[in-house]
């Protein structure tokens, strides 16, 4: 069994605090959350928060991309295409996996 580290857990509240403040209808990436954080080269581990984020209903983990727009979270929300129609139904297109248009819905986040 894994001993839970207080760090890590740390750093996912901050990821999730970040999360909370994307709008409704706009997306940001892992790499820009982690730039926020002054953490520029953990973006693989703000996805490692966002994966452990979907028992939570208050972290809106779906709003959260890779850097090219590509839904690569898609397969840890359940159903389908869980995460792709979470997008649309905020008016987000996207085609193949992919936001269209990425630099439209893009929301960057003030670096703290």
């Amino acid at each position: 069994m894994a001993t839970k580290n207080p760090d890590n857990d740390n750093f996912f509240e901050r990821v999730y605090a970040i999360a909370r403040q994307i709008p409704y209808g706009r997306v940001t990436s892992y790499g820009a959350i982690a730039k926020c954080l002054g953490t520029v080269r953990s973006a693989r581990m703000v996805g490692w928060a966002m994966n452990a984020s979907h028992n939570r209903d208050d972290v809106p983990a779906h709003r959260v991309v890779n850097r090219k727009g590509l839904l690569t979270g898609k397969h840890h929300f359940d159903g389908t295409n869980l995460m792709q129609q979470l997008l649309e139904s905020e008016g987000v297109k996207i085609v193949n996996n992919q936001i269209v248009d990425l630099e439209k819905y893009f929301w960057e986040p003030e670096v703290s």
